[in-house]
This record gives structure tokens, sequence and C-alpha cells, in this order.
């Protein structure tokens, strides 16, 4: 029974501060971007308007600043009960590092769910409806949006979008199809239409690369045979970084039939899947330094080492990630590699304070 109340005692204190540090460091992004957004208020686009949207994205920000709540929380929650000899107690009465440690962690999980499931339904479509609503602030009611465009391979042909509409139209859509690495046909349309089951270039121009000569027709409608499909064509014209796991996988799966590098989605995908380890580890980390070096220093200095930790692990995934795309090797290793690096020095700190 009191080992049981002992576990939640500590469970309820990580959870606690790191609830409180997300809060922080939510608060304190939302006030920077507000003030840097202030500069896009013009016409019926408010301040009020700028807050609302900084509100819809606040999942996705929730999202990217988890892990440095989860290490920041952790040294915190603990750090208070080092500094009031509370663990101490605990390790006196036979209370094991371990099973402390394990009681620091069982917050974590709910932490990891909560994530996860942020990850794959809410921040993915909380972005797009944001963005979306932004543009037709700016817009005016009424206006048709519009998404970014950019390049995609398919098969032998390269395309380069302008920009895809909510009503599922493509502007300014080129076709560059290939024959043995020779320019066969470019194809220039002002617009792509879904009319049901398949696409139609309107005011399409098409130019055929001959040895000696070129020929060029002119076409009101033209069929488009492509596999795409509209559901398709907006995940892969959408910003990588902000898709669901499962649109990251078939994303990557799409490009590695098309005989394309996948790295980019891939490592995207790692890093929302193996986020619960990569929180384990810096708990871990955490909990090490309060059991070992910063065990009697003040909880100021234990944040300021936590932020340090928190930037190193995030720089040196930024690193590898280029580096995975530049050197081959599995964008898993990239997110892995920081993670056990962590684990490794909280277990030789943990090992060294008994």
């Amino acid at each position: 029974m009191i080992a049981d109340r002992l576990d939640r005692y500590i469970a309820r204190n990580v959870l606690a501060a790191i609830l409180v540090v997300q809060l922080v460091l939510l608060g304190l992004d939302l006030i920077i971007a507000f003030i840097n957004d202030l500069k896009d208020v013009e016409g019926g686009y408010g301040a009020f308007d700028v807050l609302l949207y900084l509100g819809l994205r606040m999942p996705w920000r929730f999202y990217q600043y988890a892990p440095v709540a989860v290490l920041i929380g952790a040294l915190i929650g603990l750090g208070s009960m080092a500094s009031s000899n509370e663990l101490t107690v605990m390790r006196a009465s036979g209370r094991s590092l371990m099973r402390i440690l394990w009681s620091a962690m069982k917050p974590i999980l709910l932490i990891i769910v909560a994530v996860l499931l942020i990850a794959e339904f809410v921040s993915p479509r909380s972005e797009q409806f944001a963005q979306a609503w932004r543009l037709e602030q700016l817009s005016g009611a009424g206006a048709v949006l519009t998404q970014r465009g950019g390049w995609q391979r398919e098969g032998d042909s390269f395309y380069r979008f302008g920009a895809i509409r909510a009503d599922d139209t493509v502007i300014d859509l080129t076709r560059y199809r290939f024959d043995d690495y020779r320019l066969e046909q470019a194809t220039h349309a002002e617009r792509a239409v879904w009319e049901e089951d398949h696409w139609v270039l309107m005011g399409a121009e098409v130019t055929r690369f001959l040895e000696e000569r070129t020929e060029t027709e002119q076409h009101a409608r033209l069929t488009w045979n492509t596999s795409l499909t509209p559901e398709q064509l907006n995940r892969l014209l959408r910003d990588v970084e902000s898709q669901a796991p499962s649109e990251l996988w078939a994303y990557a799966n799409y490009l590695g039939n098309q005989g394309l590098t996948a790295t980019q989605p891939l490592l995207y995908f790692w890093q929302k899947m193996l986020m619960p380890v990569t929180m384990a580890s810096l708990v871990l980390v955490a909990a090490s330094f309060v059991f070992g070096p910063l065990r009697t220093v003040a909880a100021g200095t234990r944040v300021f080492y936590g932020v340090i930790v928190g930037l190193s692990f995030k720089y040196l995934q930024d690193l590898l990630a280029p580096a995975s795309m530049v050197f081959g090797f599995s964008p898993v290793w990239a997110v892995l590699t920081p993670t056990l690096a962590c684990i490794g020095v909280g277990l030789y700190l943990l090992r060294r304070s008994g």
C-alpha cells in the first residue's frame, strides 16, 4: 500500500511538472508567434484572427515541444523531491533506484499515447485547416484556396505543379515525358480538373521533340492518364513534416514504387513512431542528472542543463537527418543515434551514482 502511494506520488509530481513546462513553452511560443504574425494584419484579417489561427496550430506545437517538456519537467519534478531530501528518504527506506525511475516513467506513458494520437489524427488536420482558414481570411470570403505546388515523378514522366486548389483543380501543370533519358514530349496545361474518375487538362499545349524538328498541338480538353487521385496529389504536395505517420508511410511507399528515394518521409515517420523511445531516453537522462551530478544544485541550474541537453539532442537529429540523405544510411539511425546516446549517458551516470 505504501509502495503504491509512493509510486503515485512520484508520478504525480513528474506529470505536474511536465504539464507546467509544456504550458510555459506553448505560452512563450504563442506570444512570440503572435508578435511576429501581427505584420500580416490587414483588411478583414485582424489581431484576433491571428490569435485564432495560432490557436488552431496548438496541437502541432504541443507535439513539437513534448520531448523538451518531458526532459525539463522530469528534471524539475525529480529535482524538487531531491532538494527536499524526499528521494534520499525513499532510498534509505529500501526503495531501489530502478523502482523510483519506473515510477517516474509511468506518467510518460500517458503523454506518449496523447502525442501519438495527436500526431496521427489531430495535428495533420488542424494544420491543414489552419493554413486554409488563414489564406481564406487574407484572400477574402469565398476565395478558392490554393496549396503550394512542387515536383513529382511518375514512371517515365516528371510533373511540375504550380498549385492545387481546395476544389481539386490543379493550376499550371507541366509534364515532361522521357524515353531512355531523352525528352520526348512536354505538355503544359492552364489547369487540370478532376471529373468523376479521371483528370482532364484544360487549355493544353503538347510539344513533341522529334529528331530534327518539334511539333506542337493545342487542345481545349485533353485526358490526363495518371494513377494520381486528388487525395494522393494533395498528400504529395502537403508539407511532409506535418503529415500523419500513416500518410508518411504511404508517401514513402509511393516514392519507392516510382524508383525515387524516400529518405525524407521515412525520416519523419521514424521520428514520430520512435517518439516513445525518445521520451523514455530523455527521462532516463533527467533521472541520471538528478541522482548524479545535479543532485544538490538549484532548480534553475537543472533547467539550464535540461535546455542544453534538449538543444543538443535536437541539433544532433537535425545534423543526422541531411547526413542520411547524403551518405545513404537508413533514416531510422538518424533518429535512433541521439536516443541511444541519451540512453548510454543516462545508464552510465546512474551506475556511477549507485
